[in-house]
């Protein structure tokens, strides 16, 4: 007797069922392809602690059912779509990890069950930071301003709005808020930028909101592009005068370029700005720390007119394709503030490319980075794709296992340099997802996955693009209320030009 209720209690544990209590079906016919599912997490590897993986069948279905199993664990979910119960998903990723979860479909058309070739999810032990944000924005330079800067879970589907762009906007005047940065993935140290109408830099540090007004006749622009140092209270920027363009006949319909752009620092204690980088034949774009503190990686594109009759910006645009930015980086001492000369790392031109957005792995390793045909926005770029340096060899190869036949652009680091969050319009062409993958020590990513949602057919329903995905070690605390009363209460506090850096004292 207490054999069979010890075996009773085990089989309770290790078989769990969910989602409309579904069941296997017992009349199948055997299909031998993989099933056609949306998103497509066939053989891919997730963190163990990410939010269920809901998918459906591409192109309907009359029922769905899959089984996912695990050594003696079952978990078995069906219906219109398969939506896996948060708990039951929770403790099969926690009794699956560094091992690989077996997934079987059955799919149900006109009556007749189908069992297609199972396929596997590997379940890494390498966590992910627990939240990522982002700009959700319309693909349409029309309604800019419609836009929110939002923060998401990864270990649930919970979504809140950071910042509200409408809450500063009128009938008469806009504004756009974008370039959201983290020193060293930490909520509560965040920055983000408003431009036009009540225009300005909204530093969070430590408890202090500051609206920053860093618009001065030494610079080129207030900063834009910006990288936090690791740990010094210093925020590098690139300051640029920005201009788009329009094609009827190129693929890539949307030109966006610099006329001119340099790179400045910004104090955060003493709010004092200054120079780094001013040549007026340079566009240096895109600062990005390395993770020691020692070293400064930008990307940068030379530049001089040849028509004396054109316009400068005119002639940009003419000139669009010819315009290639190379990586270079310049060595940086913490305790004197000191900067040294600039070196090449990867001479992107010399292929006939344009390399961008430069982000350096955690442990210092590897160089992650955009490559184009030219330019510097390959958001826009459907030929862009993510590329690879290993900093100890100096190997560079393109990541054949991240990259789509669509744009790949913006990428971001996890803070245990596991998993890379980046933008990719690889579903449709025109509006840019989230997608993840696991990068291993050796540098070799997984078969990239697409951010779960509750309901599988939501971000094809979803008419925004997601831009700039950076992960985070928590939620900001902020409130979008609270933000716009510090946007829209002054012009910010003007920045102190000072002609050099200030080190430390020591």
């Amino acid at each position: 007797m207490k054999k069979n209720i010890y075996t009773t209690l085990l089989l309770a544990l290790l078989v769990m069922t969910s989602c409309h209590n579904a069941t296997v079906p017992e009349t199948f016919t055997d299909v031998n392809k993989a099933p056609t599912i949306y998103p497509d997490y066939r053989d891919v590897t997730v963190p163990v602690n990410i939010a269920p993986l809901t998918f459906e069948w591409d192109g309907g279905c009359d029922e769905l059912v899959a089984r996912f199993s695990a050594g003696g664990h079952e978990l078995v979910c069906g219906g219109e779509k398969v939506q896996p119960d948060m708990d039951e998903w929770r403790q099969l990723l926690s009794q699956t990890a560094g091992s690989a979860i077996d997934v079987e479909v059955y799919m149900k058309k006109n009556d007749q069950w189908s069992r297609y070739k199972p396929f596997k999810i590997q379940v890494s032990k390498d966590s992910i930071d627990p939240y990522i944000s982002y700009r959700l924005i319309s693909p349409s330079y029309v309604t800019y301003e419609e836009l929110t800067l939002n923060q998401r879970c990864l270990e649930n589907y919970d979504e809140t709005v950071m910042v509200d762009n409408m809450l500063c906007g009128t009938e008469v005047n806009g504004q756009c808020v974008n370039c959201h940065n983290y020193q060293q993935y930490n909520p509560g140290r965040m920055q983000f930028h408003a431009r036009q109408f009540h225009g300005g830099t909204v530093i969070v540090y430590d408890g202090k909101i500051s609206k920053i007004n860093m618009r001065n006749d030494s610079l080129l622009s207030a900063g834009v592009y910006p990288t936090w140092h690791p740990w010094l209270p210093l925020i590098v920027y690139s300051t640029n005068k920005t201009g788009q363009s329009f094609h009827t006949r190129d693929l890539n319909k949307i030109e966006v370029f610099d006329s001119a752009s340099d790179l400045i620092a910004y104090d955060v204690e003493k709010n004092e700005v200054t120079n780094i980088e001013n040549d007026s034949t340079e566009f240096e774009v895109y600062p990005f720390w390395a993770p020691d503190g020692k070293t400064l990686y930008y990307c940068s594109a030379h530049f001089e007119d040849r028509d004396s009759v054109l316009a400068h910006e005119a002639e940009i645009i003419f000139r669009a394709k010819q315009i290639r930015y190379n990586l270079y980086k310049k060595s940086f001492n913490p305790d004197t503030y000191e900067f040294g000369p600039r070196e090449i790392v990867f001479q992107a031109d010399s292929l006939g490319k344009s390399a961008t957005l430069p982000r350096i792995s955690p442990d210092g390793r590897y160089l992650m980075f955009t490559l184009g045909n030219y330019g510097v926005f390959h958001i826009w770029h459907h030929e862009a794709d993510l590329w690879l340096m290993d900093l100890t060899t100096g190997e560079t190869r393109p990541m054949k296992e991240l990259n789509s036949d669509d744009t790949e652009s913006y990428h971001s680091w996890s803070s245990n340099g596991r998993w890379v969050v980046f933008s990719s319009r690889r579903n449709d062409g025109g509006y840019t997802r989230p997608f993840i993958a696991h990068v291993g020590q050796d540098g070799k990513g997984s078969k990239p996955f697409e951010l779960p949602q509750a309901d599988p057919d939501y971000h094809r329903q979803f008419m925004k693009s997601y831009n700039i995905p950076e992960f985070m070690r928590g939620p900001v605390e902020v409130t979008p209320q609270e933000f716009a009363r510090v946007l829209k209460a002054s012009d910010g506090e003007p920045v102190k030009y000072v002609g050099a850096l200030r080190g430390s004292a020591k």
